[in-house]
């Protein structure tokens, strides 16, 4: 274990309820929290690491709004930014077509979404692109897999 760890769980507990269950500095809580929202951190691992259940940890991380509902209403939470953004295209208009003839313009769109996800559309159809960004506009997505 760290050092940064150990003397996380050093600070963490601060005494004992008269059933036994224990108290947490608040400060603390919040460091472990924020350890937990590290790109491929474990909160399995760091609870254990700290001596705390892991069901424990998973709810603090819910009341301070990182992924399930809230239990809690916390102040001062920023909103988490779209994963997509407006994108204006100007109208198609056929000048210059003949009758019969299908002009198409066509763009490439490449994406990583904040779950991971890869998006990567080439040579594609304006309408099309459209289509898809709606499609993922309408997706749900959860909060715990943005990182």
């Amino acid at each position: 274990m760290s050092d940064e760890l150990e003397d996380l769980k050093r600070r963490l507990v601060v005494g004992h309820k008269s059933d036994g269950r224990s108290v947490y500095d608040e400060a603390a809580k919040l460091e472990l929290v924020a350890l937990c929202r590290q790109p491929g951190a474990s909160v399995s691992r760091l609870a254990r690491e700290c001596g705390v259940n892991a069901n424990q940890v998973s709810r603090w991380l819910r009341e301070h709004g990182h992924g399930g509902r809230a239990r809690k209403a916390v102040a001062n939470v920023a909103p988490t930014p779209s994963a997509f953004v407006a994108v204006s295209l100007p109208p198609v208009s056929p000048t210059g077509a003949r009758s019969g003839d299908d002009i198409a313009a066509v763009m490439d769109v490449q994406a990583r979404l904040p779950n991971g996800v890869a998006i990567d559309l080439r040579g594609v159809e304006l309408r099309i692109v459209d289509e898809v960004v709606q499609a993922f506009g309408r997706v749900r997505c959860s909060a715990s897999t943005k990182d």
